[in-house]
């Protein structure tokens, strides 16, 4: 598995001052994708809804608005 691509635009245009430390969403080699945000599992696990879970090796990741909005026509349809 590799990453393919950004899907969105750059942190840099997104107000980030150094480009390293910013919420980004990458399409992986085999058609997932994978996040860069902040942890934020221990304060919204007890908030997720009965039919949603998070098991002990996944994390609940949050990203900016900005950042997912941007990222909207880089999302394939299919």
């Amino acid at each position: 598995m590799n990453i393919v691509r950004r899907i969105g635009v750059p942190p840099r245009l997104r107000g980030s001052a150094t480009g390293q430390t910013c919420p980004d969403i990458f399409e992986l080699s085999d058609g997932n994708f994978a996040v860069i945000g902040t942890d934020k599992t221990e304060a919204l696990k007890g908030e997720l809804p009965a039919d949603a879970g998070c098991a002990d090796y996944e994390r609940i990741v949050v990203v900016s608005r900005e950042t997912l909005v941007r990222a909207k026509v880089d999302i394939p349809e299919a």
